[in-house]
């Protein structure tokens, strides 16, 4: 048996992870080279956080609203709310009076721009942020929610087995589709 002298060889796995964007973006990449420095001569954990979240994806950089947004910023007066990925407004939400609070993140709907500075709160862009706490202190680093694409809904144990709640992925939504075998007693069998 000879040795595999791939990644995996020896017994080491290898974790991959990105260390640049692939973005060609001029702002994130000025963006990167800012907090690299910061990750660099810094101690805070909140710089190297941050610049692992600048070279992800825009899949991984979920969006969040400014509903959770204010949700999240209840009972923290004083402190910055910092998102790498976008800002979007919710029009669910009537009373925007919570919003006063800055805000800091990479960008930002035009409706929810114009919620935040109307409740008294702040829109601000990274490097602002570095120049105001570059420690990130009296900053709240937060995360809109990853799995709520759709994709995520077809993921899990194969759809008709038992107990499985995946989607199933389907031609078209109707009487005729998926609807006979596995799905009633009178045809075979219902899971």
């Amino acid at each position: 048996m000879g040795i595999d002298k791939g990644s995996r060889s020896l017994g080491n796995v290898r974790t991959k992870k990105r260390s640049a964007p692939k973005s060609e973006n001029l702002y994130i990449r000025l963006l990167v080279k800012l907090y690299r420095f910061l990750a660099r001569r810094t101690d805070a954990s909140f710089n190297k956080v941050v610049l692992k979240r600048l070279f992800m994806s825009k899949n991984n950089r979920p969006p969040m609203s400014v509903s959770k947004l204010a949700s999240f910023m209840a009972n923290k007066s004083g402190k910055t709310a910092v998102v790498v990925g976008t800002i979007t407004d919710d029009v669910r939400m009537v009373d925007a009076s919570a919003l006063n609070f800055t805000v800091c993140a990479l960008r930002f709907t035009e409706r929810a721009r114009a919620r935040i500075t109307a409740a008294g709160g702040e829109c601000i862009t990274f490097d602002q942020l570095a120049l105001r706490a570059p420690t990130g202190s009296n900053c709240v680093l937060l995360r809109g929610p990853l799995k709520a694409r759709e994709v995520y809904r077809h993921f899990g144990r194969a759809p008709g087995v038992p107990h499985s709640d995946t989607k199933p992925y389907v031609r078209s939504e109707g009487r005729k589709y998926e609807r006979a075998r596995g799905r009633r007693h009178s045809r075979g069998f219902k899971v």
